[in-house]
């Protein structure tokens, strides 16, 4: 027998036929007419090439044929009931799953405390694995499922195949240690382009205050370039270094060391942090139950300082 020539209905049929050995009562109970029911017996005797089950004085008997096959044919048709037909569904009270989030090292700082806090909460046994990647990786692993989120800014995940969500708009802000008497607290775009610079470039990457001072024309002198932002702490005191990054690291840093803020002598551009996730995971519930929690926690109006 070719199982590709079997209707699985019949198999749903066969099942409430073994239990209720009732026409009536299993047309009744899979929603059919009993000459429907009786139509679909019929075709389910010349699949088994067996009677199935025998009419008496008081029910349909089944043969020896069908009483063999009824526990296999029950276990098929709950497995389908309960494995395959069942909704899909995540429980973060008892999950222990992991899961991966792309994110540089200020995403680490800036996103995922209040995360790890409300989930404590919610989903106790549930862990997070921070990971960054270069930017041409980042869409090659969402896509495979090696990570479950990108979230920060990202303009290379903007496209066809992914789904995104604003959490919040931010800028620069130019900051030099407290104690760096040569930077006072406005600069002049000549004095700006003449200041020795640190430049934080995860990955190696060009950011977009790169491509807006280019655009311009204007090219500052680069002392020290870095790949992780948090690297400020330790390399700001005591220099005569400044550094423009996105306004969520001045603040991360300054509230570990004493930072000077310095007003940039022209308008920077707009950082739009945003979260990611490839389209097949757009119905999973465990991955929604995810973004849901990073949006709720870290959406915040423009412009709202990063929360403690």
């Amino acid at each position: 027998m070719d199982i590709r020539s079997v209707d699985l209905n019949l198999l749903v049929l066969f099942d409430a036929m073994a239990r209720l050995r009732s026409v009536n009562k299993t047309a009744e109970e899979i929603g059919l007419s009993q000459s429907a029911t009786s139509g679909a017996l019929s075709r389910l005797r010349e699949v088994f090439d067996d009677a199935l089950f025998v009419r008496t004085a008081s029910r349909m008997e089944p043969t020896p044929r069908a009483l063999e096959l009824a526990p296999a044919v029950h276990r098929v048709v709950q497995a389908i009931q309960s494995e395959i037909l069942q909704q899909p569904s995540f429980d973060p009270l008892r999950s222990d799953r992991t899961f991966t989030i792309l994110t540089p090292d200020i995403g680490e700082v800036a996103f995922l405390p209040g995360v790890l806090r409300r989930m404590r909460v919610e989903a106790p046994h549930v862990r997070l694995q921070a990971v960054s990647r270069p930017r041409t990786a980042a869409a090659e692993s969402l896509e495979k499922g090696e990570a479950d989120l990108a979230v920060g800014f990202f303009p290379d995940l903007q496209r066809a195949g992914y789904f995104q969500q604003s959490l919040f708009m931010s800028s620069y802000a130019c900051v030099a240690c407290a104690r760096n008497d040569a930077a006072g607290h406005r600069m002049t775009l000549k004095q700006y382009l003449a200041a020795r610079h640190v430049v934080v470039r995860p990955d190696g990457r060009e950011h977009l205050l790169d491509r807006y001072l280019d655009d311009k024309g204007w090219h500052r002198p680069v002392s020290l370039e870095l790949s992780h932002f948090m690297s400020l702490v330790s390399i700001l005191p005591g220099s005569d270094l400044i550094a423009t990054v996105p306004q969520d690291i001045a603040t991360a840093v300054g509230r570990l060391v004493k930072l000077r803020e310095i007003a940039l002598p022209f308008k920077p551009p707009q950082l739009q942090v945003r979260q990611f996730w490839h389209r097949r995971m757009q119905n999973d519930p465990a991955n929604r139950w995810l973004r849901d929690v990073f949006h709720a926690v870290n959406r915040r109006d423009a412009g709202a300082e990063m929360p403690l």
